[in-house]
C-alpha cells in the first residue's frame, strides 16, 4: 500500500478537531487558540483555503468572545471542509432500480 503524505495530513487535520470538540469545557482558551492556530499554519501549508478561513475566523471569535457555543459550529464546518478533501472509498452499491432513474439537481 502506499503511503499518500496529503491522506496523512487531512487525518492528522481531523485528529485535532474531533479532540477540540471532544474536550470542550474542559479546555482553556489560551489552549484552544493554540490548537486552532496550529490546525490554521497545517492548513495554510498545504493550501487547504476553506479549512484555514474558518480556522482563521475561529481565532478571531476566540479573542473576542472567549469559549461559547460558537466554537462547536466552527468546529463542524471545519470537520466538514476537511472530510471533502478525503478520498472516497470506491464501493459499489447496487441500487435499487427505482432510485436509478433519479436525476441529481444542479444548480
Amino acid at each position: 500500500m502506499r503511503h499518500d503524505p496529503m491522506l496523512a495530513i487531512l487525518t492528522d487535520l481531523m485528529r485535532r478537531v474531533d479532540g477540540l470538540a471532544g474536550q470542550r469545557g474542559h479546555l482553556s482558551v489560551m489552549r484552544v487558540q493554540d490548537e486552532v492556530d496550529q490546525i490554521r499554519h497545517i492548513a495554510r501549508a498545504f493550501h487547504l483555503d476553506a479549512v484555514e478561513g474558518l480556522a482563521a475566523t475561529l481565532a478571531s471569535a476566540l479573542s473576542l468572545h472567549g469559549l461559547g457555543p460558537v466554537v462547536l459550529s466552527y468546529l463542524d464546518l471545519m470537520r466538514d471542509a476537511i472530510a471533502e478533501d478525503l478520498p472516497v472509498a470506491d464501493i459499489v452499491a447496487v441500487l435499487p432500480r427505482a432510485s436509478a432513474t433519479v436525476t441529481p439537481l444542479r444548480a
